[in-house]
């Protein structure tokens, strides 16, 4: 029996790879999220606008939790097949 080192670094760098960007996907859902909460009240961005309107931030929020989806479909799917 021997391994295939190389193939075996080739899935280790790409599993960290897609770790990272489903983990940075997702926090930048919440962000996204995060523009429909209201400000509150004397708090230190009062009177701010926020950075992004609360219909770009769902947007942005559903592109990225497609992109999460897909991702792990696509996973499942190299399982499975």
């Amino acid at each position: 029996m021997s391994i295939a080192w190389g193939s075996l670094l080739v899935v280790c760098v790409v599993s960290l790879a897609v770790g990272v960007a489903v983990v940075a996907l997702v926090a930048f859902a919440l962000v996204g999220l995060s523009a429909r909460a209201a400000q509150p009240v004397g708090g230190p961005g009062d009177g701010a606008r926020p950075p992004v309107s609360p219909a770009a931030g769902t947007t942005i929020a559903a592109i990225c939790l497609l992109a999460v989806a897909a991702i792990v479909g696509y996973g499942l799917y190299l399982i499975v097949a």
